[in-house]
């Protein structure tokens, strides 16, 4: 069964998400007499963030047994050697492909190597490994740098040169936080805006709070809030109001965030307290299906293949908008 290896913008991409939508691909079929496909999922984090939740659930629908697979998925809980660990493991159960969503770039080349010893071709999602290309067979997932950019580029229009920020980073050493924080950095410096403090909150509501709050008190004039995602935002904003202070609009604190969930774009709409959101598409399950439907048929494809995705100005957000999304 193996084989040898936006305001709307969107994303220029070499692949574009065939199935916006959470919808398994309908050719789903295993012509070996059917058996289903052997499928091992490891998730950098089952509960990280609502992107992160969203992502976890596309491919638990994609790959369901009515469709023809058989899905192992595994939670590396964020924990880089964890997460070798649990690749490892789908190794010895000799699956049929391996899917990852790596929690850091960095310290893959020897578990790899055992897949691709084992003849099992492996599929990356949302985030890279820093391997040579023989080492995997494609990759899935946004482009981080445009997303930044794309952000880079609405600051510069909404506020000028008038830019005192603080950086709320993800994971560090992920692909998502180190696109992003290039985006932002080379931007800071190009426009000459301040950037007081940046520091990870690791995708999280609450430690972005925490690190928020104490940047209230040392950067009392702080005009920016460039979090690199939705949750992290949500604790920015959080320790904001706890000070006294307005988030977002016009005349508040500007919130930029990423992954455009349905919930935080409800929230820009009601209330203007996220003045920007950039979309990374969560919903990779039908991509990685067709993926390996085309595997199977002996099909070459691409190493890359970017998900589009949109981006949002609090200002001209609708309802119908928001209505009609899937996360």
């Amino acid at each position: 069964m193996r084989k040898i290896f936006f305001l709307s913008v969107m994303f220029v991409a070499i692949f574009l998400l065939s199935a916006c939508g959470d919808e398994p691909p309908s050719n789903v079929t295993n012509g070996d007499a059917g058996q289903l496909i052997r499928v091992g999922f490891s998730q950098a984090d089952f509960t990280e963030s609502d992107w992160r939740i969203a992502n976890t659930e596309s491919m638990r629908q994609a790959f369901s047994r009515e469709n023809g697979f058989d899905l192992i998925i595994v939670d590396a809980q964020n924990d880089p050697n964890k997460q070798l660990a649990d690749v490892a493991n789908l190794i010895e159960q000799d699956v049929d492909y391996i899917v990852i969503a790596t929690v850091q770039e960095i310290g893959w080349e020897g578990v790899l190597q055992q897949a691709r010893d084992a003849g099992i071709p492996v599929i990356l999602v949302d985030r890279t490994a820093a391997v040579s290309d023989d080492l995997f067979a494609t990759w899935v997932g946004a482009d981080f740098r445009e997303e930044g950019e794309i952000a880079v580029r609405w600051l510069q229009e909404f506020k000028g040169y008038d830019v005192r920020a603080v950086h709320l980073q993800g994971v560090m050493g992920s692909t998502a936080q180190a696109g992003r924080t290039a985006a932002f950095v080379d931007g800071a410096a190009s426009n000459g805006w301040a950037i007081y403090a940046s520091m990870t909150a690791n995708w999280d509501t609450e430690q972005a709070r925490q690190v928020m709050q104490n940047w209230l008190t040392m950067f009392p004039d702080i005009n920016v809030v460039f979090a690199e995602n939705d949750n992290m935002a949500d604790g920015a904003i959080q320790a904001i109001e706890a000070a006294g202070l307005t988030a977002g609009g016009y005349d508040g604190i500007t919130i930029i965030s990423f992954d455009a969930n349905r919930r935080y774009l409800q929230l820009a709409l009601d209330t203007g307290k996220i003045n920007f959101n950039v979309e990374s598409n969560p919903l990779h399950g039908p991509r990685v299906a067709e993926i390996i439907l085309a595997l199977e048929r002996g099909e070459a494809v691409s190493r890359i293949n970017y998900v589009g995705g949109e981006a949002f100005d609090w200002r001209y957000l609708t309802q119908e908008i928001i209505d009609a999304r899937m996360y």
